[in-house]
């Protein structure tokens, strides 16, 4: 007795429609022609492989084939293949075996099937909101499904049939003679242009689209410690399809503004603080402010040099998600005095003449040199 198509594939009776299409993949590979160039085994195999999966993949062909098998009829007479509906011709047949088993969205996903397209937006942040996190609601223009025919481009949602060229699926499936015998593909339905659905008279609103691009406001969450230039993407924000499907993301670059007084490096915060030559020589504690606002008494050592930088710890930015804090990276800038009096300069005068040569560290090393 001859196998039945189940056995062909390896499956039960009662597989689903994506393992009928696994299991004829595998065996497809394992058998095909090229892989066993001269074996006529091989070869019937294939035949045999694509003339269970023609028939079992498609709903009606399988429900004729099955009521046939309970009623004693052959397992695969009457069940072949057949040109594909409308006489429609695909690619060649290594195109199309290629996409068969790479799923290329040729091979069966139509335009209303398909992913929509991604959005790309630039936002702007103060330097706070991107080192604290903020939210922030920005405009998005994209197709939005039509309310009027609630997406499906015909008027009053309801004035459409179902496409005879493809059963309302969308798809067509063809069979086309090989060297290597019959293999079907799968193409979008050029009749409905894979929408499985001929409409009768166009939605007045959207003219028949579907769908209409509108202004869509967004509330999206940044949070702490986003960088300039760094890139967000939003899963599902982006535009619309024709059946509200797979949207595509939104994708934001972030330009972070300037902070009058601060810097960022990663999570360290840089500040330049001016002191005045006396605070440098003789050592003080200095107010450093912070960028929350409050300030910080910072004991200045004596002898601080210009361009000294300090290190006040975790007083930077913070990164809960990770649990991490940055510094506070404090630089001096020693500020001379201007406009002196002659008593000033007098007492500044003295004050050189009593200063030996070794106390200058950098003069020394210089004139050395």
């Amino acid at each position: 007795m001859a196998k039945s198509y189940y056995e062909t594939l390896g499956i039960s009776k009662t597989a689903s429609e994506d393992e009928i299409k696994s299991a004829f993949r595998k065996l497809a590979r394992q058998y095909h022609p090229d892989l066993h160039p001269g074996d006529e085994a091989a070869a019937n195999k294939f035949k045999e492989i694509n003339e269970a999966y023609e028939t079992l993949s498609d709903t009606q062909k399988r429900a004729e084939y099955d009521a046939a098998q309970a009623g004693g009829g052959a397992s695969g007479a009457g069940f072949g293949g057949g040109q594909r509906q409308g006489g429609q011709r695909g690619g060649s047949f290594f195109d199309d075996f290629v996409n068969m088993f790479n799923n290329d969205p040729r091979g069966g996903e139509g335009h209303a099937g398909g992913s929509g397209g991604d959005i790309s937006l630039n936002v702007t942040l103060t330097f706070e909101e991107a080192a604290y996190g903020t939210q922030k609601e920005i405009t998005v223009n994209r197709f939005e499904s039509c309310s009027a025919c609630r997406g499906t481009g015909a008027k009053n949602g309801t004035q459409y049939i179902k496409c005879t060229n493809c059963g309302g699926t969308g798809k067509v499936r063809y069979a086309q003679e090989t060297p290597f015998g019959r293999v079907v593909s799968m193409k979008p339905c050029n009749v409905c242009d894979g929408s499985g659905k001929i409409i009768k008279e166009p939605c007045p609103t959207c003219g028949g689209r579907g769908s209409m691009r509108k202004n869509s406001n967004l509330r999206i969450t940044f949070p702490p410690g986003v960088e300039p230039n760094q890139i967000m993407t939003i899963p599902g924000e982006g535009e619309r399809t024709r059946s509200g499907n797979k949207a595509g993301n939104l994708i934001l670059t972030l330009t972070v503004l300037p902070h009058k007084m601060f810097k960022r490096k990663g999570l360290d915060l840089l500040v330049d603080i001016p002191v005045t030559f006396t605070q440098a020589l003789l050592g003080d504690k200095v107010l450093v402010p912070t960028l929350k606002g409050n300030k910080i008494a910072f004991p200045l050592p004596e002898g601080t040099q210009s361009g000294m930088t300090f290190k006040l710890k975790e007083q930077g930015l913070e990164n809960p998600k990770k649990g991490l804090k940055g510094d506070l990276l404090v630089t001096i800038d020693i500020e001379l005095p201007r406009n002196l009096t002659k008593d000033q300069k007098q007492s500044i005068k003295e004050l050189h003449e009593s200063l030996k040569p070794e106390q200058y560290d950098k003069s020394r090393e210089f004139m050395k040199k």
